[in-house]
């Protein structure tokens, strides 16, 4: 199965994370599929970026969102947060 979810990147106190699809099977930071978006998860600043296409494509395809992509795609697609250019 496939999933959307987070793969850690950055250092070890500034953590940053790209959104990607990835078999259910392979470890977290394992071979992606495709990625797919980013994630700043700093409070003050949180800079995103996403693909909603290709977001969409991996929904349509079967694919399964974690419960952070997954708020993360709803405040991008509702217009609640500003993707980054």
């Amino acid at each position: 199965m496939v999933k959307l979810r987070l793969k850690q990147i950055g250092k070890k106190h500034d953590r940053k994370y790209r959104i990607v699809a990835i078999d259910s099977r392979k470890k977290r930071d394992g071979e992606e599929l495709e990625v797919v978006g980013f994630y700043d998860p700093i409070p003050n600043i949180s800079n995103i970026k996403m693909d909603l296409e290709a977001v969409e494509k991996w929904i349509n395809r079967g694919a399964v969102m974690t419960e952070r992509v997954e708020k993360i795609y709803n405040l991008v697609k509702s217009g609640k947060l500003q993707q980054s250019k």
